[in-house]
């Protein structure tokens, strides 16, 4: 690895400081959106199925839900959510916690990749096909028993592939992170280029970041793709 320390040496912007700041970076960036991206297929769940629900007091406001977060921008959200804690929760018992600019940002992304989730899923759930349903009421089973055994596992294999896409999004959305103080990969980008002048350097090599980050992303659900979807392929 004597050409990798010659690199070292005669590029200032590449020191063990600065790697040790892209680190710190990649580890609040991946943090921030796996944790979202975690949350916010949890409450997509059920509020998916809430929008593919017939009665429109159970579908409406999920709707309206989804059409706010997906019609305007994240950037938004994100300003929205921590400009508005700081006024609204700082005498509360919570500004402790939502003074820190990552709990805002992880609301915002949250709140973000449910509403698209959420309708993804609920494609997918009014995609099933309608013998499965009717085999499923034929075995006797309940309404409840049916979602949980058949709809659910059905839709969520049928989703994956645009889920992926929703997944790399909001990688690369996280890069506006930056814009309210969260040291994440664009944000250590940001500090090594005030710091030496060299914006090539630095957020070339963080795009070269977040491409091996994509590449995995797709290899995971190429994989999983692959695992469970496998019969739906083959037709």
């Amino acid at each position: 690895m004597e050409w990798f320390d010659a690199l070292l040496e005669g590029n200032k912007i590449f020191t063990p400081a600065t790697f040790a700041e892209y680190w710190t970076g990649l580890h609040a960036t991946v943090q921030l959106v796996f944790l979202s991206l975690i949350a916010g297929l949890v409450l997509a769940v059920p509020l998916a199925l809430l929008r593919a629900s017939p009665k429109p007091w159970l579908s409406y406001p999920v709707w309206f839900y989804t059409y706010l977060f997906r019609g305007t921008p994240l950037i938004v959200q994100l300003y929205i959510i921590y400009y508005g804690s700081s006024f609204t929760l700082q005498d509360t018992p919570l500004w402790p916690i939502f003074r820190e600019a990552f709990y805002p940002a992880l609301i915002a992304f949250t709140l973000n990749t449910a509403a698209y989730t959420t309708e993804i899923i609920r494609g997918a759930i009014e995609a099933t096909p309608r013998g499965e349903i009717e085999a499923a009421k034929a075995y006797g089973m309940s309404k409840a028993v049916m979602i949980r055994r058949i709809i659910l596992p059905s839709a969520l294999r049928r989703a994956l592939p645009a889920y992926s896409n929703e997944v790399i999004f909001m990688l690369h959305a996280s890069a506006i992170a930056s814009t309210v103080t969260i040291l994440d990969l664009t944000g250590a980008a940001y500090n090594i280029y005030s710091k030496f002048y060299a914006p090539f350097e630095a957020f070339i090599f963080v795009a070269l970041v977040y491409l091996c980050l994509t590449f995995i992303i797709i290899g995971v659900f190429k994989f999983l793709e692959g695992r469970l979807v496998r019969h739906l392929t083959m037709r």
